[in-house]
């Protein structure tokens, strides 16, 4: 079950008691206080202060140009109670949760905040059992790649598609051709192709970035008057 998990997550733990303590919530804790069992609540803590680090110094570093309020609201909306559940749905935490009988019956393993909670306790338990670069890993792979398109940061895929759109029967596609570096600060290299045809190229510390520069490069090729 666990080692299911571990796979979704992408990292393999060499201390499975870290695994399994961030798993545990207060309520199965306390029904087992008698066999020595803690809470996550610590590793929360601890999480929490990594991925406000790790996703901080991403920003800082990505985004040069922009005022401290504007990353201040991204990295908000990064790290939120609803951005960390959704992360838990996508590695199905709730079926590794350990919980206690009124909390199990009551939904526990669904409730945004219990997930939220135990994702940030995973990310401690990951740093604790391999060093800062495993968490790093986790954060980039599975949140930064959400990272929002804000006034200063333009959507060219979203403007590139209405100019295509203009005419009739016309097919947009992205095409990741390439990856390299190390986990914890890999770049990627994407094509955006018009009807078959490749019409731009571009790179980015995720898939996404890499789409948004390709479809720059093609607006700047076929649309120079927008002055992508």
């Amino acid at each position: 079950m666990y080692s299911a998990f571990e796979a979704r997550l992408g990292y393999t733990f060499q201390n499975k008691d870290l695994l399994l303590n961030a798993l545990t919530h207060s309520s199965y804790a306390n029904e087992h206080r008698r066999e020595g069992e803690t809470s996550n609540e610590r590793l929360e803590f601890l999480g929490d202060a990594i991925l406000g680090v790790v996703v901080a110094e991403h920003l800082y570093t990505t985004h040069p140009d922009k005022p401290e309020g504007e990353l201040t609201k991204i990295r908000a909306e990064l790290v939120c109670e609803k951005s960390l559940a959704e992360v838990a749905a996508r590695l199905r935490l709730g079926e590794v949760l350990r919980l206690g009988h009124g909390e199990s019956h009551g939904g526990g393993s669904h409730r945004p905040s219990m997930l939220a909670d135990a994702v940030e306790a995973v990310l401690a338990a990951s740093y604790l059992d391999g060093g800062m670069d495993v968490p790093r890993d986790i954060i980039r792979r599975f949140i930064l790649e959400k990272e929002p398109v804000t006034s200063g940061n333009r959507d060219y895929k979203t403007r590139f598609q209405e100019l295509v759109q203009r005419s009739r029967d016309q097919v947009i596609s992205y095409t990741l051709t390439g990856s390299s570096g190390p986990d914890h600060n890999k770049s990627f290299t994407v094509e955006v192709s018009l009807n078959g045809q490749v019409v731009g190229s571009g790179a980015g510390s995720s898939k996404k970035r890499a789409e948004q520069e390709a479809a720059k490069a093609a607006m700047i090729r076929l649309f120079p008057e927008e002055q992508a």
